[in-house]
């Protein structure tokens, strides 16, 4: 169910959640019934459709059962947000407030980059860009790569709505190249969409590459590929030069080359992103 969810496979994903629903219900199994309702604001979120993603994450919200909170509150934030609830973002943020605030326990990078998402929502012009560009950080020292694909989804479509059509370009490209390597087509879907309205197009990339590297692996091959530097590449997804370097070695070591000029060719069936502008 969760997996169909972050798929955006609308038939499959919305019979998981129904019947998962019912049968968690009648059981009165609360857990099950928070899942299917996290899994169903995940999956409208990914399709854009904020109003259900808001409805769905505020059941969950309200519940506050333990262990649900750290998934729900980002889908909640996000969804209000695009509905114009700036009150139910604000709840959301105080709910990571309350809990990392104050305590003996410091922070964790995804806490966090979570935390910087969420204010960012909140904030406009220069506070706003700060924050995008924090939780971009902090979540690209965690494992958690698609929450790092959902901060670079947001912070384009704030650039575009900025009418920063190149820099918006650059954050949905690394967005969508990155959700649409993970498989989860609902969110990438949207970034292709935002990418379409700053005039450009993202195309799909072969199924050969997506199996031999990882995301992370795929990602910084294209933009190697593309002429970029290793401290260009690390500029852009927020790691060090000496990560990108690392990322690089075990991308030769798949594709069996063993130097940039070989990328070319060995993704040739692979369009990937374009040269940067």
């Amino acid at each position: 169910m969760t997996l169909a969810a972050w798929r955006g496979r609308e038939p499959a994903a919305t019979t998981l959640i129904e019947a998962t629903s019912r049968e968690a219900t009648a059981r009165d199994v609360g857990r099950m019934v928070n899942a299917a309702t996290s899994a169903s604001s995940v999956l409208a979120n990914g399709l854009g459709r904020h109003d259900a993603a808001r409805d769905a994450a505020w059941l969950a919200f309200q519940r506050d059962q333990l262990g649900f909170g750290p998934f729900v509150v980002p889908e909640l934030a996000e969804a209000a947000s695009r509905t114009g609830d700036r009150a139910l973002v604000s709840a959301a943020l105080d709910w990571i407030l309350e809990r990392t605030e104050g305590t003996r326990v410091a922070p964790s990078e995804w806490v966090l980059g979570i935390q910087a998402r969420v204010r960012a929502l909140l904030s406009e012009g220069d506070a706003a860009e700060h924050l995008y560009r924090a939780s971009i950080a902090h979540l690209g020292r965690t494992r958690v790569r698609v929450q790092l694909a959902r901060a670079h989804l947001l912070y384009g479509e704030w650039l575009r709505r900025q009418r920063r059509r190149l820099d918006a370009r650059e954050q949905l490209r690394t967005a969508h190249d990155l959700l649409e390597a993970m498989g989860v087509e609902g969110f990438a879907e949207r970034a292709r969409r935002e990418l379409r309205a700053t005039g450009q197009t993202a195309r799909k990339r072969t199924v050969q590459t997506s199996e031999e590297l990882t995301a992370q692996e795929a990602l910084i091959a294209r933009l190697a590929r593309d002429g970029l530097s290793n401290p260009e590449i690390g500029t852009r997804l927020y790691i060090s030069a000496r990560t990108v370097q690392y990322h690089l070695g075990k991308v030769f070591a798949k594709l069996d080359i063993s130097s940039r000029a070989q990328l070319d060719q060995a993704l040739a069936g692979d369009p990937g992103t374009t040269k940067p502008e």
